[in-house]
């Protein structure tokens, strides 16, 4: 076993957040399909322990991540797992209720070996994990109980990380450092204008409640080390007439980001 391999539980990001809602609605958005498709990527959970489930971050076979129900405690617990064949990390979901009509959700995500692959892969994680995080708390503020299309656009640019987001930020004719609060305006050519409220924000990324093209959330961010780094415009849209609609503003979403890619 290589030296890069050993120790896979040593490391775990422990993360929690408090959002709005009894623990049921709480649950429904952590460990169903349709609530985790909603902040994060498109999810199919057969709930019970020992069900199946599958996240798929692109349209691509090895863009699937299938997995397992370790542990099925609703509302209060669980644990999704990549099972005996998989990577060896697990994802334990705990929901705590709290007084006002929050919960608090706590992740736990384990499994990290040592090395410098895994450490950035962990860095990696943790940065993710930020961000959807607090995508789930947009979600339940703002859409409880509604089900979100999710479209995923991505792209491979050069450059360091820094330049690639001014890059991009220019392109798109907004603030690279815009403030919580302001109204922004994310314009692509073939591509319909993001209009939302900045909600989060960090030195490359963005994170929106949209009001254009549908009622949503959604972030633009660069994301990667050295000189290749992935370009994301991800958007959460309530309300989308057709799958066809959607479909449409991936795409388009999609061509942009390789036809301006650094």
């Amino acid at each position: 076993m290589s030296e890069d391999a050993v120790e896979p539980a040593s490391r775990s990001i422990d993360l929690s957040i408090e959002v709005p809602g009894t623990p049921e609605e709480v649950w429904r958005a952590i460990a169903t399909g349709p609530g985790i498709t909603s902040w994060y990527v498109p999810h199919e959970i057969e709930e019970r322990e020992g069900g199946t489930g599958n996240a798929s971050f692109g349209p691509e076979p090895e863009m699937q991540a299938p997995g397992r129900v370790a542990a099925w405690e609703p509302p209060k617990r669980l644990v999704l797992d990549s099972g005996e064949e998989g990577s060896g990390l697990a994802f334990e979901w705990l929901v705590e209720a709290k007084d006002g009509g929050t919960c608090v959700v706590r992740l736990i995500n384990s499994g990290f070996g040592s090395g410098e692959p895994w450490d950035d892969h962990y860095d990696g994680m943790l940065e993710g994990w930020a961000t959807f995080l607090h995508n789930l708390k947009v979600h339940l503020q703002h859409f409880p109980g509604q089900s979100a299309t999710a479209l995923l656009p991505m792209a491979m640019w050069e450059g360091t990380r820094s330049a690639t987001w001014d890059a991009l930020t220019t392109k798109l004719g907004v603030d690279a450092h815009p403030k919580v609060g302001q109204q922004l305006a994310v314009s692509a050519a073939g591509a319909p204008t993001l209009m939302g409220t900045v909600t989060d924000t960090t030195p490359h990324r963005v994170s929106m409640l949209l009001d254009a093209p549908a009622s949503g959330t959604g972030f633009i961010a660069v994301e990667g080390a050295g000189t290749q780094m992935s370009v994301s415009v991800w958007l959460y849209l309530y309300g989308i007439e057709t799958t066809e609609a959607g479909t449409e503003i991936d795409a388009q979403w999609r061509a942009w980001l390789a036809d301006n890619a650094t």
